[in-house]
């Protein structure tokens, strides 16, 4: 077994784990005792579940607060947590904690589970993640409990704190208030901003986080010239941040614009509550899965806006799905480019390489290609209207976990082919087409001689 590991490429040993998480939590959540009314929840619903948290989505086919006893609901949050960081990331705090020395392979499977472009300072890149994110998730669990105490009580309250301050960082989605996600707090403004930090903060990047902290320390300590903040961050920082700022912009534009006169969604609310309404959808879109307005009575120009926005998803090396920010800004980059007449693209005073923008280019494509597949299978396999079938793939593949209440009603093949379409909105198209491609020819260096083709 050791040497046939040892013969796996690094994305293939990830996406094993993966998997092998997957099943495992499938088999506990299939357990009577993991459901409350003492019967198995049947195996293809505990996958369904299983397969949701650890690719951090959202979606369910049973309700979470509803179906689950207190043991199923903490495997959820224990599979969702490792799927938020990546089981590597654990493995190799793990084998710290115990000792172990970290290989080579180890390295290189952490640096394809992290997106790294290099192995250097990984372990303690890993160690600077796990005390992040439990520094974050404390203080939005504190601050979700200090919430909720007066809604539900001091157990419930802590509990209902903890959970939810995990889904959002991990922009996991799941939730244990009721039915309808946590509309009940739409009007709830302090809810909804820690929520909101929490999802785009697990978002944005590990790499980001570390990044603005030292660029704020050496800021204020007065290292570097007088240039503003911003400038002296590195240029994928600059692009995430400006990235995800527009596109929080757009969603939120949008939102405010199409949903204030919905009868259904925001028309007798306050401008003050249309503010965090629309916001929170915007924000929710970056991967995370909770909803304070529900989507399905929404405009269709709205659900429109939001299989764009799932679709794109949150930012590299972080906690949310979808093709990235990044690879979007990339593709934007080169066709203004093209528009110029320019040959190099460039932002921030940098130039991108060019096997950056193919690499951005095949994730785009096969990803392209994956929801269209998977939406004309589901048109096969569902009784169901197109819309609603795009949405559920997009929200899968995106790993964004929001419906149009179109999840519970999935037939098996369609829960099975969802499923599958999370997985591999969770560990990406590229890595998984890394994964099953076939050991390419080493000498690659004679090039063949020059077509000439017309585009456009």
């Amino acid at each position: 077994m050791k040497e046939l590991i040892h013969k796996l490429k690094p994305t293939q040993v990830l996406i094993l784990g993966f998997a092998f998480l997957v099943f495992l939590g499938a088999v506990l959540l299939d357990l009577p005792m993991a459901s409350q009314n003492g019967k198995s929840v049947g195996f293809i619903n505990a996958l369904f579940t299983s397969t949701s948290a650890v690719c951090v989505t959202g979606l369910v086919v049973v309700n979470t607060l509803n179906q689950w006893t207190m043991f199923g609901k903490i495997i959820i949050i224990i599979l969702i947590q490792i799927g938020g960081l990546g089981f590597m990331t654990l493995t190799a705090i793990l084998f710290i904690l115990m000792g172990k020395k970290i290989g080579l392979r180890e390295r290189l499977i952490i640096q394809e589970s992290l997106n790294q472009s290099g192995i250097a300072g990984l372990v303690r890149l890993t160690k600077k993640i796990c005390v992040g994110t439990l520094i974050v998730e404390g203080l939005g669990a504190l601050l979700l409990t200090i919430f909720f105490i007066p809604i539900y009580g001091w157990g419930k309250g802590a509990a209902y704190g903890v959970f939810h301050a995990i889904s959002a960082f991990c922009n996991a989605g799941f939730d244990i208030i009721g039915e309808n996600s946590l509309a009940p707090f739409v009007k709830h403004w302090p809810i909804n901003l820690v929520l909101i930090l929490l999802i785009v903060g697990g978002g944005l990047g590990f790499g980001v986080w570390f990044d603005m902290i030292q660029t704020t320390k050496e800021w204020f300590q007065r290292k570097q010239s007088n240039r503003s903040w911003f400038r002296r961050l590195e240029l994928h920082s600059k692009l995430v941040l400006t990235i995800t700022a527009i596109l929080l912009a757009i969603g939120f534009v949008f939102f405010y614009l199409l949903e204030r006169k919905n009868p259904a969604t925001m028309m007798y609310m306050t401008t003050f509550q249309r503010f965090w309404a629309a916001l929170f959808q915007s924000v929710t879109l970056r991967t995370a899965g909770f909803f304070t307005v529900d989507f399905s009575d929404m405009t269709q120009g709205s659900q429109f806006v939001s299989i764009l926005l799932m679709f794109i998803g949150g930012s590299p090396a972080g906690t949310a799905g979808g093709i990235k920010t990044v690879t979007v800004g990339v593709l934007i980059l080169q066709v203004l480019t093209t528009i110029r007449g320019k040959q190099e693209v460039e932002i921030f005073e940098r130039h991108i390489p060019e096997r950056v923008i193919k690499r951005a280019l095949s994730v785009i494509m096969i990803g392209l290609a994956v929801v269209m597949a998977v939406s004309l299978v589901l048109t096969v396999t569902e009784d169901a209207d197109f819309m609603k079938i795009a949405f559920e793939t997009v929200s899968a593949f995106g790993t964004a976990g929001v419906s149009l209440g179109f999840t519970s009603s999935l037939s098996v093949w369609g829960k099975l082919i969802i499923s599958v379409t999370m997985f591999i909105g969770r560990l990406g198209p590229v890595t998984i087409a890394f994964a099953m491609a076939m050991r390419g020819d080493k000498v690659g260096k004679i090039k063949t001689p020059e077509g000439k083709i017309m585009v456009g």
